[in-house]
């Protein structure tokens, strides 16, 4: 292919605006900023005891899994939503509102204060718990929205 046969085939397909990813971009990160600041409101609300172990990030993280559950049940077998509700919801709110981040910090901060057995155990409830969540959350979505009349 030529340079200009190239040519006429990048111009051939016109783009509409508001197609590209600024839009995605864009959406995920208000929807990142909102979803942080409510983590904060709840760390700051229920702040952790030096040592102990951290319910409320842990929290924070289940919650955050089980709304992920019905959110995608919601908008991949239910509704039809626009292309930005998934960035902006599930990327965005659910992406920084959820924080593995400082569950690994946690993890960290608990080792060095000379607390292991409260690690391990936040290191191992935390994913469990998360991913039961989800699972739990996605099938009674599925169960309650989906069920079919007999």
């Amino acid at each position: 292919m030529t340079a200009q046969e190239a040519e006429g085939v990048r111009t051939a397909v016109p783009r509409r605006p508001g197609s590209g990813q600024l839009p995605v971009v864009g959406v995920v990160a208000v929807g990142g900023g909102l979803g942080a600041l409510a983590r904060h409101a709840a760390a700051q609300g229920w702040p952790t005891a030096q040592g102990g172990f951290p319910w409320t990030t842990f929290w924070v993280n289940v919650v955050g899994c089980a709304v992920i559950g019905v959110f995608l049940v919601l908008i991949t077998e239910v509704l039809t939503a626009h292309r930005l509700v998934r960035p902006f919801f599930g990327t965005g709110v659910l992406g920084g509102f959820t924080t593995f981040s400082t569950y690994a910090v946690d993890l960290q901060r608990l080792f060095d204060a000379g607390h292991p057995r409260t690690a391990l155990a936040y290191l191992a409830a935390t994913p469990l718990a998360a991913l039961t969540a989800v699972w739990l959350a996605a099938a009674a979505t599925r169960r309650v929205l989906l069920r079919r009349p007999r």
